[in-house]
């Protein structure tokens, strides 16, 4: 990865971008993709679009999600103890010995850990597990109104602090890599074809969405907003070679092996068999996964919208998701990139992804 990229995806995974507050994450991404597109704009809830051709009637998306998941402030005990409420899917099994951030409405940032009681002092026989009843922030207040003086108020954000590093010179690891990896990707797909000179027959659009983690809202609304002909999603999905997981329920993907792509009822085939082709005929590896129903990934909303819309999936094998050191292989992550762009290069304009023709 060349270095001016990594630095842009390690600045852009250390901010954080919670749902529904992702603006000064977008705004870091549109910095970065301004110099390799036509335009951009955004939508009132803060999904950014970056648009190459904005007067081409055929449009193609390329889209991720800009938010990660957080924790809201929920009550401010007498005693200075702070408890809280999920933002997505936050996991209350990693909470306890965490360093935190409570960014308040005022603008600051406080400092916070989440406290649990030491092995000393617990019963073994009732041992509890961490749950939203039980866990609780220490800002180093003793009372409300000390907690209170800080800014610190109902319905501040509160995320892990955690910052990202390579592991071995081939990993990744991180906070919120689930999804501004997706986000990074596509810029880089956008840079690439800027770089490289290459002329597109149709309109394209980077969509970087807000509000994924409770349920493909910003999606949904870029959907509408566009209408494309075709749309092309990346998220992570799971490793499930890593401990704990039950390759016979979940199937087999594993970091390091390529790009995943998804069989699923809204994922439309023959935008995935272009897909398949497009990676056979660069070399670049795949993987295979089936969902039953719903992918879970913002391909749902968009194939759903309107009268419908061409949408496939394109994941990036990932461990550890929904914790402080999510994981992605690096040769991954160029691959994804590499699809992407060989996709894009190679669609014509106009194409008809009907299965049914007159």
């Amino acid at each position: 990865m060349r270095p001016e990229s990594l630095q842009f995806l390690t600045n852009y995974l250390n901010n954080p971008s919670p749902t529904g507050f992702e603006s000064s994450g977008q705004k870091l991404w549109l910095d970065y993709l301004a110099p390799y597109i036509d335009t951009w704009e955004t939508d009132v809830y803060g999904s950014a679009i970056g648009i190459i051709n904005p007067d081409a009637p055929y449009k193609v998306v390329i889209e991720a999600h800009a938010d990660e998941i957080a924790w809201y402030v929920s009550y401010i005990s007498d005693n200075g103890y702070i408890y809280l409420k999920r933002n997505g899917g936050s996991d209350t099994m990693i909470a306890p010995s965490m360093r935190a951030n409570i960014y308040t409405s005022a603008g600051t940032t406080v400092k916070a850990v989440f406290g649990w009681p030491a092995i000393h002092v617990r019963d073994k026989a009732k041992d509890e597990a961490p749950t939203l009843k039980n866990i609780f922030l220490d800002c180093g207040c003793s009372s409300r109104e000390e907690v209170q003086k800080l800014g610190i108020r109902v319905g501040d954000i509160v995320i892990f602090e955690a910052d990202c590093m390579i592991l071995q010179e081939k990993w990744l690891v991180g906070r919120a890599i689930d999804n501004r990896i997706g986000g990074f990707m596509i810029a880089e797909v956008a840079r690439l074809l800027k770089e490289n000179g290459k002329q597109l027959g149709f309109g394209l659009y980077i969509v970087n969405a807000v509000q994924e983690e409770v349920g493909l809202r910003g999606a949904a609304m870029v959907a509408s907003r566009i209408q494309p002909d075709v749309a092309i999603i990346t998220d992570v999905t799971h490793d499930t070679t890593a401990p704990m997981y039950d390759k016979t329920a979940q199937g087999e993907r594993a970091c390091g092996k390529g790009p995943v792509l998804t069989v699923a009822p809204a994922v439309q085939n023959n935008v995935l068999r272009m897909l398949a082709d497009t990676a056979e005929k660069n070399e670049i590896p795949v993987q295979w996964t089936a969902a039953s129903g719903v992918t879970g990934t913002d391909t749902d909303a968009f194939a759903y919208s309107g009268k419908g819309i061409a949408s496939a999936l394109i994941s990036l094998a990932l461990k550890y998701m929904h914790t402080t050191v999510e994981t992605v292989h690096l040769d991954d992550v160029e691959n994804v990139i590499k699809l992407m762009y060989e996709f894009v290069c190679q669609l014509e304009p106009n194409h008809d992804f009907r299965y049914i023709k007159k």
